[in-house]
């Protein structure tokens, strides 16, 4: 059911899974239905040859009676034993190639019903074939379009941030001066958020077709930390936010890719930070939790509503529905990054107390760490 020489996607893969075992209960529920179909005739056949067997006995009962008060001679008496003999051998006979014949005619039924079923399947899976390729060569134009369009967007945005840029630099000292270096401001931070969904779009095409690339190695997640916390560091002082990294020792070893890792901290700090008003904290943690290693970005913004928790990573979903800032992406990416690590990831939060979302990485061996 598969395309030659063509890796399934993730989502084909569960549907071939799926099909597979609803066939699978398809089949047992087919053979204890005609089981009990057939345990069903077979009582009744039962049935009606005890009630013959038993009419038969009482008819013979009769006739031995008759005779035993009868003056019938002894040779009339065994002709009719011997008659009875023949009768109820011939009855053994009929009734044995009646068995016979009903057990080849329930397996040539199933055998037909066996093969049509079979047919049926084949042809759902020919069906199922034929839409997969052209999928795939839908997914594929898809493909080399975003990626030839990302490719050309950024190096349009790429050259608005370079003059942006420019225009901050040669702004002037008066208030016209600091006007643009206000505007400008504002094209590079637009800009940085146009490269970021382009970003999130060609990795939401890459985890569509299973290809999302992952590298881990041993790195210091301590360093990742420390890192990411620079890094927004005056997003969140301009906004008014305290923001540090609560950590304990020098190093802590995890395998990781540190781009994608990076990225997964970049999503959660930026959400920590958006969602977090003016006076605010937001805190990263890391630590060793048995054979992992458990990171942490703790809000005290508005929270999450407990019935929302469970859909916060998937796709496109937005906590609020007048909040419009980005596409809903970066969770569902972090979620498939980080299972992509063999780590999973998940939310705590009350409504009006903030959040704290954790996720694993696997802690990478060693021989000991810095304290």
């Amino acid at each position: 059911m598969k395309p030659k020489d063509t890796k399934p996607r993730p989502e084909q893969e569960r549907t071939d899974q799926s099909l597979r075992q609803e066939r699978e209960k398809t089949d047992d529920a087919f053979d204890k239905h005609q089981d009990a179909i057939e345990a069903d005739a077979d009582s009744a056949l039962q049935r009606a040859r005890a009630s013959a067997d038993a009419s038969l006995r009482v008819n013979r009962a009769e006739t031995d009676e008759r005779l035993t008060h009868s003056e019938a001679p002894q040779k009339e008496r065994q002709s009719v034993a011997n008659e009875r003999t023949r009768e109820d051998a011939s009855l053994h006979q009929e009734r044995a190639t009646s068995d016979e014949k009903l057990q080849d005619e329930r397996e040539a039924r199933r055998s037909a019903l066996s093969k049509l079923l079979w047919l049926e399947r084949e042809t759902t899976d020919d069906h199922l074939l034929t839409e997969r390729g052209l999928s795939d060569d839908a997914l594929a134009a898809r493909d080399e379009f975003l990626a030839m369009v990302s490719h050309d967007l950024r190096t349009l945005l790429g050259g608005i941030a370079m003059r942006a840029a420019l225009l901050v630099k040669n702004a002037s000292e008066d208030e016209a001066g600091q006007k643009v270096r206000k505007n400008a401001g504002s094209i590079q931070h637009f800009t940085a958020r146009m490269n970021r969904l382009i970003g999130d779009l060609l990795d939401v095409a890459s985890i569509e077709v299973g290809k999302l690339l992952i590298q881990p190695r041993p790195e210091d997640a301590i360093g990742l930390v420390r890192e990411a916390v620079e890094a927004f560091q005056p997003t969140a002082s301009a906004k008014g936010l305290s923001i540090d990294a609560d950590v304990d020792r020098y190093s802590l070893l995890a395998l990781f890719d540190q781009e994608r890792i990076l990225q997964v901290l970049a999503n959660l700090l930026s959400n920590a930070i958006k969602f977090t008003p003016a006076g605010g904290r937001v805190s990263i943690r890391v630590e060793p939790v048995e054979e992992d290693v458990r990171f942490s970005v703790t809000d005290t913004g508005s929270g999450i509503a407990e019935d929302n928790l469970g859909r916060v990573f998937e796709r496109l979903w937005q906590g609020r529905a007048t909040d419009k800032r980005g596409l809903g992406l970066g969770l569902y990416i972090s979620r498939c990054i980080v299972e992509a690590h063999g780590g999973r990831i998940w939310a705590e939060s009350k409504t009006g107390a903030g959040s704290t979302f954790f996720f694993t990485l696997p802690r990478a061996p060693t021989s000991g760490e810095g304290k």
